[in-house]
């Protein structure tokens, strides 16, 4: 998730009635300068194995790593990143996780070094086959997880011919929106790619090995997609963009629940000031976007949704859109939804907004009560959170980050804005990724995407 993208320079916004930069950067807790002792689960302990250093009474269990043989008689994939966690019959769960691969990634794809095992999989199951030259190779792989044994019983590739499948979200009926992190078009890697990229899949949690139909969601927008979440209450779904310029988006379905039926586009704005840069960047001469302070959003209108440009975030900021710094992990809390903006903040290492839905979110009525914008936390100390990058909230409340950094941790911040750290990777210079709760609460998963490696965490977590 490491792109590096061209930003653009905001400039001539009148000052709204925010708080002062010198205040807001005082918050000890809101502003990550510092942590404290009783909150979370107490220091990390080195681990014998030097792999990850977790809290007293936790351990891990590595349950998958890149190149395993799966029951398809394909090759677990590397790059895995963000992942949904489903529960399966007799106490199972299902996880399904994304692989952020390209097509030149023969070594990190599921048919073998030389896509030797290409001929396992027909052809109609791709979205894109690539001339059988070049088949794109991101795409997802679910598993079946048993937690009374600690292990995986089966794993298949369930999504393919997609690229960079970066992170997604979970539906409340049970499936995951993958999200492609590339703006790719038919004709791209010397002729070889057959289909324009960057749209949004549907991949149901079963545990039947299978592909899924790979049908994009054209209507949610083609952009360098990044994560969404789903607001059970209205089916609305909403999208972050990894760019350094990026928006905020929803989609409303004509149907929810049926996604590919159509709907209508949108980008986040501020009802009191158009064209808003909440990026916070120290270079920055436009007013600040406070931690704590709620603010009243509106939602604008995107055309051209199928973007042969890739302009969307340009559409939408020249008609009033706010720009974030590289939107990535998204997730649905209790009645409002998380973003992580990777490098937004005053030292460029991280921001946490909350965006909270009107009562009348999507309907025409939503103007005399909007729903509100909250930057939850920004990072002002590196030794506290960087680059934060996926993200879920755990069963009891608590926003837990993945670090995309060369020396990266999980990094827990409870409702009230305090931090902690709940594991340490000491094994490779790679970052987190997909952490996700078990819906028991009871395990953790989460991935080192470098490694292409897949964990199960086990500990006294909270229950309330």
């Amino acid at each position: 998730m490491r792109s590096r993208r061209n930003f653009i320079k905001v400039t001539g916004i009148a000052t709204l009635g925010f708080m002062g930069l010198n205040q807001w950067l005082q918050d000890g807790v809101r502003a990550a300068t510092t942590i404290k002792a009783d909150v979370g689960y107490g220091p990390l302990v080195n681990d014998p194995k030097g792999l990850l250093n977790l809290p007293k009474g936790f351990t891990y269990t590595i349950l998958s790593r890149k190149g395993d043989k799966m029951d398809d008689g394909l090759v677990l994939p590397g790059a895995p990143d963000g992942m949904a966690a489903f529960p399966g019959r007799n106490g199972r769960v299902i996880v399904v996780r994304n692989h952020e691969n390209s097509p030149d990634r023969f070594d990190a794809g599921a048919f073998g070094a030389t896509n030797e095992l290409l001929g396992k999989v027909p052809q109609d199951r791709f979205y894109d086959y690539g001339k059988k030259t070049l088949p794109s190779l991101g795409g997802t792989t679910t598993f079946v997880y048993n937690p009374k044994s600690g292990k995986i019983e089966k794993q298949f590739l369930s999504l393919a011919g997609t690229v960079r499948n970066c992170a997604g979200g979970p539906t409340p009926w049970n499936s995951w929106l993958t999200c492609e992190e590339s703006t790719i078009r038919a004709g791209a890697y010397e002729g070889n790619a057959e289909k324009d990229h960057g749209y949004v899949f549907e991949v149901p949690a079963t545990e039947k090995v299978a592909l899924c139909d790979p049908f994009p969601i054209k209507a949610m927008g083609r952009f360098n997609h990044e994560a969404v979440a789903v607001d059970p209450r209205t089916g609305i779904i909403y999208l972050t963009e990894d760019r350094g310029d990026s928006l905020i988006y929803r989609y409303i379905p004509n149907t929810p629940g049926k996604l590919l039926g159509g709907g209508r586009l949108q980008a986040l704005a501020l009802v009191d000031q158009k064209s808003f840069d909440t990026r916070n960047w120290e270079t920055l001469t436009t007013p600040k976007f406070p931690v704590g302070e709620k603010v009243d959003v509106q939602w604008i209108d995107i055309h051209n949704v199928e973007s042969p440009d890739d302009d969307l975030r340009y559409q939408g900021f020249n008609n009033g859109a706010a720009c974030f710094a590289r939107g990535e992990g998204m997730w649905y809390g209790k009645n409002e939804i998380y973003f992580a903006c990777t490098n937004g903040g005053h030292i460029s290492n991280g921001q946490v907004f909350r965006y909270i839905p009107s009562a009348s979110e999507g309907k025409a009525d939503e103007k005399d009560s909007p729903g509100k914008l909250e930057l939850f936390a920004e990072s002002q100390n590196i030794e506290i959170l960087k680059n934060c990058d996926n993200l879920t909230v755990a069963p009891w409340g608590d926003v837990v980050l993945c670090e995309d950094a060369s020396h990266p941790f999980l990094v827990g911040i409870t409702p009230k804005g305090e931090y902690y750290k709940l594991g340490e990777n000491v094994g490779y210079q790679a970052e987190f990724a997909g952490g996700v709760f078990s819906p028991s609460g009871d395990t953790f998963f989460v991935n080192i995407q470098g490694a292409g490696l897949t964990f199960a965490i086990n500990g006294p977590w909270k229950k309330s």
